[in-house]
């Protein structure tokens, strides 16, 4: 009895060594998956390197077929996460110096998570990765998203966001037309679980944009108006003509948009 006792102790032992070692040097490159499953295989991390406590990788658009994974942002995120996950406690810190405006703090249980405020630089050049109609558009620009205190919520069925982003949309181009700059523009996201109302406005520029929206879930539901200001009519002829059908309004030729998804 003594003997298979010992085995016994000796087994458990073993085993649960096992199982912590494979934590503790679980590979980095296994959150690529994960990362692809929450953005419906539209975002990836690219050349994961370390493990789940601490890595770094890029982010990518997630590759289809036997295309390389294409950077979307600049550097890469470095990240520490620890152990303390095991027992319920989420504290994990990301950092990427040429992207975020000062390192991101995750902090909370298994159910709830709060993100400290910070803003991410992003290169408009590199969304048409993202496929269409981006890849037709060719945006460039400085694109920059702020965001305050965002509150995450883990549920049966996915994760509720809440709070408020802003992305800003600076000094914009687009191959379509010759006009540079065509503008800059602000996007304002009000999240309430996984809906978020949204208004764009044009801050400055030839071309003018206003409309609000929608996000719910997978869904996407844009409503707004395209114009030229006064002077650029000629100018804008055809990128207008690539947004829509136009109608007069008091005058003014105007672009419905519509976008859903």
């Amino acid at each position: 009895m003594r003997t298979f006792i010992k085995a016994g102790i000796w087994t458990g032992a073993a085993v649960l060594s096992v199982l912590l070692s494979v934590l503790v040097f679980l590979p980095a490159a296994w959150l690529a998956p994960l990362a692809e499953n929450a953005t419906n295989g539209r975002i990836t991390l690219g050349d994961a390197q370390g493990s789940l406590w601490r890595g770094s990788a890029f982010i990518g658009a997630a590759p289809s077929g036997k295309d390389a994974v294409m950077p979307l942002l600049p550097g890469r995120f470095n990240w520490r996460l620890t152990p303390l996950v095991l027992i319920g406690r989420v504290d994990a810190r990301l950092e990427n110096p040429q992207v975020l405006s000062e390192p991101v703090s995750i902090r909370g249980n298994w159910h709830e998570w709060t993100i400290t405020a910070s803003s991410m630089a992003l290169p408009a050049e590199r969304l048409a990765a993202l496929g269409a109609p981006l890849n037709t558009l060719q945006p460039s620009g400085k694109l920059r998203l702020s965001w305050a205190q965002l509150t995450l919520a883990r549920q049966a069925d996915g994760v509720d966001c809440y709070g408020d982003m802003m992305l800003d949309m600076l000094t914009m181009t687009t191959r379509l037309t010759p006009l540079t700059p065509l503008g800059s523009y602000r996007l304002k996201l009000n999240w309430q679980g996984r809906r978020a109302g949204m208004t764009l406005q044009t801050l400055n520029g030839a071309l003018v944009l206003a409309g609000n929206g929608s996000i719910d879930q997978d869904h996407f539901q844009f409503s707004g108006t395209a114009q030229a200001a006064a002077g650029q009519e000629e100018t804008l002829a055809g990128l207008l003509g690539f947004l829509g059908q136009p109608r007069w309004v008091d005058g003014k030729k105007i672009i419905g948009l519509e976008f859903k998804s």
